[in-house]
């Protein structure tokens, strides 16, 4: 029986492969898991440890039994000529050509029978609880979904139920399969009992990983056996201590080994000495996390406070105590993953030893100019990403998830570093494919997930069940935030003691600045610590009541009062006297015109080159870089003395929420529009950031000590708070920022005091007696309509979150296919759209004067008219011209016809091309435009916008 075939001289026979699986398997045990994990897999399974390999590899040789089926087979006609007319391998009509019935599939039904006629415990009347069907239905979703519990009457005649099983002769060859496994693998020990949902989910990655391994043509190829070859017990044998010899290089080459963190001190892991907060956590936490083990941290302190290090030394302390083999950076965007990754490259180098190889991960991460370079994993590989000769052998479904995993830098999760966004972890406890491979890749590591409190309901409930699941693996998590409610900071902590087995709540009070530690074996939290903040400021806050004039034409002359005008008057100093300003806009749309507007109002300004800057989302990948990191020169960290000699030339960065998180951007002015305090505090921490003194501020922006912040408030006719704005959509809760607007209306005489006045500022944002506190009964009534709404909309995202989501790992209760089990009426496409706030993608095509199309205005870049073959680094050129917009945009229309091998390119396959034409341009640039639907599309120096 065959088992391989795809790209080998001739197919590969399906023992072999088990085999070589099971040896793959044995040496990812050896490698990837800590002596900690491996004792709690051989505890729960009440083996010795040398025993529970030996099983387990077993168990992962198993995985591909499903291939011995008629349907499988019956894929390569001339090998299975020999059985098709066999009488011994009847199979019942049709049955070969039932493709639907997929070989792992097979493999959950026949290894369950095998598995209890071997002795394994369990009871058909309680399918959940019986051990040889939860391994059967872990083996099963070796392809990314588990399948639902079967019944007991269904393997009671399984091949009446599923044709596909073939008849006697095939469940014999099966059998037989099975025994010379067992017999080479000496797996022949019977657990006493089944896996927890968390252990499962680590020996279900481990088994996926194993596969992928023993699938690479470069593993087959030197041991394939001849035509003809016959599967003796000697040569069975033969062929096992080959693959054991050889699976540690193949684990070796796809670099899944485990880094140290080595260093202890501080003093070594960075440059500088320690502020309070790291000086505090240097100071207590390793005597925490050598008495009560690993855990949950959480650190909240001001922008600006060394969270960064704190969190990476933090790692280090609680990665030792728990045996950990890497970590994972979350962060909210692509651009502050992007901004990320170089700090924990330098880290790990810095800090850490074993096997470092870095992952960045997020959707267009191949495309960052810090993750193409020399120093990135698989640099020096194949021109199309994979190892130059890493092709895979396998059906169409291995051969792609294999290739997106384990690829040089596509190695996602499974490397031991990575930094990227938050979404490539919450993805984990969604029903999505491969949901539990993630889990199994952060099953071992210390997740870091900066921004705590930037996430909405949909995403906190994910968190939520997410750190469930890393409690019950013991896994170390340390969570950052700038601002965050006692409500909120209880939520988290209490789901990762949940997860470890401690369901009584908590009642968390977090110090600001400060931190606070929850340990996984006890379930007890600290006292919170509350520690002093380096850069202790006093906000001198200015409300700016405005009407909201930001459609009006800005080659007219401002309306008096209007948003307009005050920008005009707050930035003057900037443009007459020289230093930066940041003026915080909500929409893209009012980003782009109030960059328009601020061109034509200071036009000497905008002639310098820097002295007005736009940075947002809805730019082609590789301007949005390019911005970016001229942003990052102009407005970052002082470089040196010479930086501080002066003030910095007048220069105006007009921006969207994009500059509200992890990016070390440092203005002498912030202007904002009025937004949830939290966003607000965020932006202000943007405000005289790093210490520039006398010299390198201008006179205006002194002292340094009392940033600026200046907020523009949206009011009607009658000067009556008016918000949101009707331009702003749904971007904010209408409740929140009338509270807001209260809160700050009460802080603006006295400014706000950061970190004093932080926490108390933002849970009286949140209070629940919020509208009692309202003189007038009519701002009460008008509160409670709004709070209402919000409340409606969050208690309707999270339980949308918690309907859809996979169980709590306790929950699962023996069927893993609750992991995989879809709720009716949701799609992926629904689940990963909400992970993300622009949900379509365009790649404008510029028409010349030939009719030729370019990816460039300029013309320099012709469009492929066939895209198959390209190498790698063309498709990345392709792709980073692509730009991010509202999925609104593209309804009604499919778009220009895409060039040939489009569709192939998972990448590209979703990418709506727009065919550009130019039209009189303002500026200095040439602005294009298309007709798409019932919308005009525009790109030019703004970006795109609809028109």
């Amino acid at each position: 029986m065959w088992g391989k075939e795809r790209g080998l001289p001739h197919p590969y026979p399906v023992i072999c492969h088990l085999l070589d699986t099971a040896a793959a398997f044995g040496t990812l045990w050896d490698v990837l898991l800590s002596d900690r994990v491996r004792d709690r897999i051989a505890h729960a399974l009440d083996l010795s440890v040398s025993d529970t390999r030996a099983v387990l590899s077993f168990w992962a040789g198993l995985h591909d039994l499903g291939k011995i089926t008629p349907p499988f087979q019956a894929q390569v006609p001339g090998a299975f000529a020999s059985v098709r007319e066999d009488p011994a391998y009847a199979f019942a009509p049709g049955a070969a050509e039932e493709r639907a019935f997929r070989h792992e599939v097979a493999t959950h039904w026949a290894v369950a029978r095998l598995l209890e006629e071997a002795g394994y415990p369990g009871d058909r009347r309680r399918m959940r609880q019986t051990v040889w069907h939860q391994v059967a239905q872990m083996l099963g979703g070796h392809h990314g979904c588990f399948g639902r519990v079967l019944l007991a009457k269904e393997l009671a005649s399984a091949s009446g139920y599923q044709p596909g099983l073939g008849e006697e002769g095939w469940a014999v060859e099966r059998e037989a399969h099975f025994a010379e496994l067992r017999r080479v693998t000496g797996g022949d020990a019977v657990p006493a009992r089944g896996l927890p949902a968390e252990l499962s989910v680590i020996v279900s990655g481990l088994v996926v990983v194993a596969d992928w391994m023993a699938s690479q043509t470069e593993a087959i190829v030197p041991r394939l056996p001849t035509e003809g070859w016959r599967a003796t017990p000697e040569k069975l044998d033969a062929h096992w201590d080959r693959a054991q010899k050889a699976a540690p290089d193949w684990v070796s080459k796809a670099q899944l080994g485990r880094a140290r963190f080595d260093t202890e001190n501080f003093g070594d892991m960075f440059p500088f000495t320690p502020n309070s907060l790291q000086s505090d956590l240097t100071a207590r936490l390793p005597e925490l996390a050598e008495a009560r083990g690993t855990g949950l941290l959480l650190v909240t302190a001001p922008t600006g406070d060394g969270k960064t290090e704190a969190a990476l030394y933090a790692a280090s302390v609680l990665g030792r105590a728990a045996g950990a083999r890497g970590l994972y950076f979350a962060l909210p965007t692509m651009a502050t993953a992007d901004a990320m990754f170089p700090r924990v490259r330098k880290f790990a180098k810095a800090a850490m030893g074993g096997e470092r190889a870095l992952t960045l991960l997020h959707s267009m991460a191949w495309l960052s100019p810090q993750y193409a370079g020399g120093d990135a994993p698989g640099a020096d590989e194949g021109e199309d990403g994979g190892a130059a000769d890493g092709e895979i052998s396998a059906d169409t479904e291995t051969a792609t998830t294999a290739g997106a995993w384990l690829r040089g830098h596509r190695r996602g999760l499974l490397a031991p570093l990575g930094a990227g966004t938050i979404d490539q972890v919450l993805s984990g406890v969604l029903p999505l494919k491969h949901n539990a491979l993630r889990l199994f890749g952060l099953s071992d590591k210390v997740l870091v997930v900066d921004e705590a409190h930037a996430y909405g309901p949909w995403m906190h409930q994910l968190l939520i069940r997410l750190l469930e699941w890393l409690g019950a693996f013991r896994a170390p998590v340390v969570l950052l935030s700038a601002t965050l409610t006692g409500r909120t900071a209880t939520s988290l902590v209490d789901a990762y003691r949940r997860g470890a087995g401690f369901p009584e709540p908590s009642a968390v009070e977090p110090c600001y600045p400060g931190w606070l530690f929850a340990d996984a074996t006890t379930g007890s939290v600290s006292t919170p610590r509350a520690v002093k903040s380096e850069r202790a400021r006093r906000i001198d806050l200015g409300i700016r009541p405005v009407v909201w004039d930001t459609e009006a034409d800005p080659s007219c002359a401002p309306r008096p009062g209007g948003r307009r005008e005050a920008l005009r008057e707050v930035l003057r100093p900037v443009a007459s006297d020289g230093g930066t300003a940041l003026v915080c806009c909500t929409t893209v749309a009012e980003a782009q015109q109030t960059y328009r507007d601020l061109r034509i109002a200071f036009p000497e300004l905008a002639q310098q080159q820097g002295g007005l800057r736009l940075l947002h989302s809805r730019y082609p990948a590789r301007v949005r870089q390019r911005i970016t990191a001229a942003c990052e020169t102009a407005f970052g960290k002082p470089r040196g003395e010479g930086d501080i000699a002066r003030p910095r030339p007048a220069s105006i960065l007009v921006a969207t929420q994009v500059v509200e998180q992890s990016l070390d951007l440092d203005f002498d002015l912030i202007v904002s529009d009025l937004a949830p305090l939290a966003q607000l505090l965020q932006r202000a921490g943007r405000g005289r950031r790093h210490e520039r003194g006398e010299t390198g501020r201008p006179p205006w922006a002194l002292p340094e000590e009392a940033p600026r912040l200046i907020v523009l408030e949206p009011v009607d006719s009658q000067r009556a708070l008016a918000v949101p704005p009707r331009s702003w959509g749904s971007v904010y809760d209408g409740g929140l920022l009338h509270r807001t607007a209260w809160v700050l209306a009460e802080a603006e005489a006295v400014g706000i005091d950061v970190p004093g006045d932080v926490q108390r500022l933002i849970d009286t944002v949140y209070a629940e007696d919020f509208v009692e506190r309202l003189a007038r009964a009519a701002e009460q009534e008008q509160l409670r309509i709004l709070d209402a709404e919000r409340q409606a909309e969050e208690m309707a995202q999270t339980q949308l979150a918690a309907m859809v989501g996979i169980r709590a790992p306790a929950d699962v209760v023996g069927d893993l296919h609750r992991l995989s089990k879809w709720t009716a009426g949701v799609t992926e496409e629904l689940l990963t759209s909400r992970l993300g706030a622009d949900t379509g993608r365009v790649l404008c095509l510029y028409e010349q004067r030939d009719g030729s199309l370019t990816l460039d205005d300029a013309g320099t870049h012709p469009l492929p008219e066939d895209i198959r073959g390209l190498p790698r680094r063309h498709l990345a050129q392709i792709i980073s011209h692509a730009a991010p917009v509202p999925g609104k945009w593209l309804l009604g229309d499919n778009g220009y016809g895409a060039p040939r091998g489009w569709d192939e390119q998972p990448l590209l396959r979703e990418v709506v091309l727009l065919r550009m034409r130019p039209e009189p341009g303002e500026g200095t640039g040439i602005a294009w435009s298309c007709r798409h639907g019932d919308r005009t599309i525009r790109t030019s120096d703004v970006g795109l916008e609809v028109v």
